[in-house]
């Protein structure tokens, strides 16, 4: 539910961090271990359930945003996630 903007104290530009920055280049990532490196946490930590869901939604438009910098792997099999990483030359 929207709020007014009189009730948050401060307001900050919305600014997205590069992959190079965020990603190692030798590694492929699922979209939930990106969701967690980009708040700063290791690829593999355990959070629960509704916190990975509000990181998701920070991670997503960031992989759009930053799509030219980054390739994607085909999942290995229908149950497994596909993988992401940064676009080399």
């Amino acid at each position: 539910m929207p709020v007014p903007r009189d009730q948050v104290e401060e307001l900050k530009p919305l600014a997205f961090r590069e992959p190079v920055d965020v990603l190692d280049p030798a590694k492929l990532y699922t979209v939930y271990e990106v969701a967690r490196l980009l708040q700063g946490l290791d690829a593999e930590a355990e959070i629960d359930r509704q916190t990975e869901d509000i990181l998701l939604d920070w991670a997503i438009p960031w992989m759009l945003y930053n799509a030219d910098s980054l390739v994607f792997a085909e999942p290995e099999s229908d149950t497994e996630p596909g993988r992401y990483g940064l676009a080399t030359d």
